[in-house]
């Protein structure tokens, strides 16, 4: 039913696709869009409040081309450190550094951003743009932000809450909006399975995705199923109070916000 449904949507423009296209690569397309992944706190802070003539770490920075967008002349930082889980990425981030002649002020790190043996007080900034739904454990990796931002310095987060329209993160094969609050996980994964694992990369974006856990059931580890009340309950609970929230809507609506939510924006100042 899922895969005869999705046949009548469109799936939205994704990197992940145009790469497999010949187009783009990943961070290429993270660079040239590297101004959408701040738009949200433009409508308060300046460029220059968040970048201008500072350290950078950019959590969940995916191939490096926000991380070098952040770090060019256009948005003045002085370094910025990328960190990311998937090994992959080292590379990619790395020639394109050096093809923007940016190599001296990027620095890309492997690793989990709830334990980076960084020293402490190592940052102005740390950005966490689309990466709050991502990590395995958000409560730790907001601790180790705080403990790694300078006095005074500002963290800024903002994701699309899990029941999104394409809260899932399938949307490079699957274009049904909030298919994952009608299918099942289980049919989902089934459903993604068949749908990429003919592409040039089927199989990197299955394991990208998909777990196994240790009884052989599959589950979608990508995302942590991160809502507006668990990350406002999980502030809460660090006692993390938010110089600034605000909830991006696609409609304005008093209720199911959830659904509705284009993104949420957070900023904390140390």
């Amino acid at each position: 039913m899922l895969l005869l449904i999705n046949k009548f949507f469109k799936k939205p423009a994704h990197p992940f696709n145009m790469q497999s296209e010949g187009g783009k690569t990943y961070a290429e397309w993270q660079f040239d869009n590297g101004e959408r992944t701040i738009e949200f706190y433009l409508k308060r802070y300046t460029r220059d409040e968040m970048f201008k003539g500072k350290k950078v770490l950019d959590i969940g920075c995916g191939a490096g081309g926000k991380s070098l967008y952040y770090a060019s002349d256009k948005v003045g930082a002085k370094y910025v450190c990328g960190i990311d889980i998937t090994e992959e990425y080292a590379k990619e981030s790395s020639e394109l550094a050096g093809k923007l002649g940016l190599s001296e002020k990027f620095g890309f790190i492997c690793g989990d951003a709830a334990k980076t043996e960084l020293p402490e007080s190592s940052f102005d900034t740390i950005v966490m743009n689309d990466a709050m739904e991502h990590v395995n454990e958000p409560e730790s990796v907001l601790k180790e932000c705080m403990r790694l931002l300078v006095p005074g310095g500002r963290l800024y987060i903002n994701f699309p809450p899990y029941y999104h329209p394409f809260g899932a993160h399938l949307s490079d094969a699957i274009g049904i909006p909030w298919a994952h609050a009608f299918f099942s996980q289980k049919s989902l994964i089934k459903a993604y399975k068949k749908l990429v694992r003919d592409l040039p990369d089927g199989e990197r974006r299955i394991k990208f995705r998909i777990s196994q856990r240790d009884d052989g059931t599959e589950y979608l580890s990508y995302i942590n199923k991160m809502t507006l009340k668990r990350f406002k309950k999980i502030l809460k609970e660090l006692d993390m109070n938010a110089e600034y929230y605000k909830e991006e809507l696609f409609i304005r609506t008093p209720v199911l916000k959830e659904f509705f939510t284009r993104m949420a924006v957070c900023v904390i100042t140390k």
